[in-house]
């Protein structure tokens, strides 16, 4: 077999996500499995070039894991002709300008979302990069996950007959760091940072409601910080300015309505960090992370509300597991080997620029539904 390689300027691997899922679980899996098989007799073999501003954490990972390649110099890796790819996953303040950048230097760009602070920007970017003719994606990790992989595919063969409603629960407990160090980045707790669980989440939300039920008409959401101060890396104190929960309802195409709760103030009483239920007139299913249990119409059984008399079995004995159709890889993997494709040989690819603007615009009108007090129109996201 040829290998052919490709090099990736990965900026923002020191961070939590950056690092284990899309360094470690994505780029560097490949590299394990001998790389990307394109089926043609080809074997892609992705060369990353760590960038960031810590020049010593950068060469800790390159050392860990025997890589050649490392900069705290943007524009001379850009400038590099041998790099083709740019991604990025820097904190949320940060990655229009280097994403800008790379566009303007003629790369390929893949990146995590939100894609830009507010929505113009973000239609922006995908405006620049479709005027440079160069491949853009966007991480939308959740589509390829094994629990949500069967909810679409109960979607697509009709299971649900008319959707009715779609409802759910995300989020956990964040530790406000004092006692116990806190699982998120303090920049998250900060508006003036680009945090918020909004930001965060309703790109996520956007992307799953549209792709398996319907773009997102309207919206309306009320917000809140439930957890007002909270201690940073360095164990100093500070106060949270951006909101940690958010309750969102949306409209969605064909008159299904949706409600999502998101938050980083709950305990979890779930089987699973992330469950949707979806409702329809021909059955249901409740699909989390990585399982999904459904209750078909010709099923259902006819339940009973006696407050004076126990429950006779358990409701959640009612449903039935939807089997694994196969192994599901890596979300996260899934997907970047389906955007190495569409760069080297330009296969399918829906996940872009403007799909990722579109998160954007649905979290910049539910915070604006908030802060207004009404349900917004969501407009279509046209370049």
């Amino acid at each position: 077999m040829e290998r052919r390689t490709i090099r990736i300027a990965m900026n923002g691997v020191t961070g939590r996500m950056g690092y284990r899922q899309h360094l470690v679980r994505s780029v560097l899996a490949l590299r394990e499995q001998g790389g990307l098989d394109l089926g043609d007799g080809t074997v892609l073999w992705p060369e990353p070039v760590l960038v960031g501003r810590r020049e010593a954490a950068l060469r800790a990972i390159a050392e860990q894991h025997g890589l050649e390649h490392v900069s705290t110099d943007l524009t001379a890796v850009l400038a590099d002709p041998k790099v083709e790819v740019y991604f990025d996953a820097q904190v949320t303040a940060a990655r229009e300008g280097a994403v800008r950048r790379a566009v303007a230097a003629g790369k390929h760009v893949y990146c995590e979302k939100p894609t830009a602070l507010d929505f113009p920007s973000a239609l922006e970017l995908a405006r620049l990069a479709a005027a440079a003719g160069v491949k853009h994606g966007v991480v939308q990790d959740k589509l390829f996950l094994p629990g949500l992989v069967k909810l679409r595919r109960l979607a697509e063969s009709g299971f649900f007959g008319r959707v009715l409603s779609v409802r759910g629960e995300f989020g956990y407990w964040v530790f406000e760091g004092d006692r116990q160090p806190a699982q998120r980045p303090s920049w998250n707790y900060r508006a003036q940072d680009g945090g918020g669980i909004v930001a965060d989440m309703f790109p996520h939300w956007d992307y799953l409601l549209h792709e398996l039920f319907g773009r997102v008409r309207t919206v309306q959401a009320l917000t809140r910080t439930h957890v007002g101060r909270r201690w940073d890396e360095e164990g100093r104190p500070y106060e949270a300015t951006a909101e940690d929960a958010a309750y969102g309802i949306f409209e969605l195409e064909g008159g299904a309505v949706a409600q999502i709760n998101s938050s980083w103030a709950v305990r979890v009483h779930r089987d699973e960090l992330v469950e949707i239920q979806v409702d329809g007139t021909h059955g249901s299913a409740v699909a989390g992370l990585r399982s999904c249990r459904i209750q078909p119409r010709g099923s259902t059984p006819r339940p009973v509300w006696d407050p004076d008399v126990p429950s006779a079995g358990s409701f959640r004995a009612q449903w039935q597991e939807v089997p694994d159709d196969g192994p599901v890889a890596n979300g996260f993997k899934a997907q970047w080997e389906l955007f190495l494709r569409h760069v080297v040989r330009d296969e399918p690819w829906r996940w872009d620029l403007v799909a990722g603007a579109r998160g954007v615009q649905l979290a910049s009108l539910g915070l604006r539904s908030c802060a207004e007090g009404r349900r917004l129109p969501v407009p279509e996201v046209v370049l």
